[in-house]
């Protein structure tokens, strides 16, 4: 009963573990919805954004799937996440606006 308790509970923080390193990025489309509203995104370019954001958690899914997180698909995550901040950043400072009405 000993053996099975500590097995449950290493399994247990092994997998918090492996799923704490790759956790989602909830405030991207809180910035997209912002960009949108202020006009810094076109409908069409926070499509697009929002389209990489979904590449990113697509990845970041597959990571998980297996419930291992290796440092390979840790490294592709963050490839995918930090592509995707960056697509957003130069979307909504490349000077094309939207007339906010």
């Amino acid at each position: 009963m000993k053996r099975f308790s500590f097995l449950a509970v290493t399994a247990l923080l092994f997998s918090l573990a492996a799923s704490a390193q790759v956790a989602p990025r909830r405030h991207d489309q809180a910035r997209i919805r912002q960009g949108v509203r202020s006009g810094q995104l076109t409908r069409a370019e926070a499509v697009r954004v929002e389209a990489k954001q979904a590449q990113a958690a697509q990845a970041r899914q597959g990571a998980r799937a297996d419930g291992i997180v290796t440092p390979d698909e840790r490294k592709v995550v963050r490839r995918e996440e930090r592509q995707a901040d960056r697509a957003l950043y130069r979307q909504k400072h490349d000077g094309q606006t939207r007339i906010v009405r």
